[in-house]
Formats: structure tokens, sequence, C-alpha cells
């Protein structure tokens, strides 16, 4: 499985496609490693979550958007650990 092109959110892989598509910094400016899913304001919305409840969140997000429950599962646990934010856990 080959990573997504361009930017991705650090947190959840989504793609960065456009400026709203960022998160904000405390300040209320564009962030530059997150997605506005994840971070706004300069905090992470779902602050505390482990790597392992990540994927499984972004799993049941992939099959509502209509993806293969196992393409899904695939996807994150290829993608999510090599993310900034997960890198240490």
């Amino acid at each position: 499985m080959e990573f997504p092109q361009g930017p991705i959110c650090q947190s959840c892989g989504m793609p960065l496609r456009t400026d709203g598509d960022f998160g904000t910094k405390r300040d209320g400016s564009k962030g530059e490693d997150y997605c506005f899913h994840c971070f706004q304001g300069g905090k992470f919305l779902d602050e505390g979550i482990t790597l392992q409840e990540k994927i499984e969140k972004n799993v049941k997000f992939g099959v509502q958007m209509g993806m293969p429950e196992d393409v899904a599962r695939q996807m994150c646990e290829t993608i999510l650990p090599h993310l900034k934010r997960w890198r240490n856990e």
C-alpha cells in the first residue's frame, strides 16, 4: 500500500489539499501538520486517544464512507503508525 501523495494530516492521514483542510494553531492561524478534524486552536480534539483507538476510529469512518472494512483497516494500520503524532507511541 502506498502513502498518499502530497501533504497529509500527521494524526489521521487525511490529504491536506486546501487551506480549509488544515487545523489551526492556538492563535487561530493555519497549522502545518494536522487537519481540522484532528487539531483546532492548538489542541488535538481527541487528546488522550491511543494509536490503536485512532486506528479503530478511522476504520469506522472509512466504512461509513463506503470502504470495505478490511481495506480501511489495512490502510490505517499501514499509514497511521508512521505519522508524526504516533511515532513515539
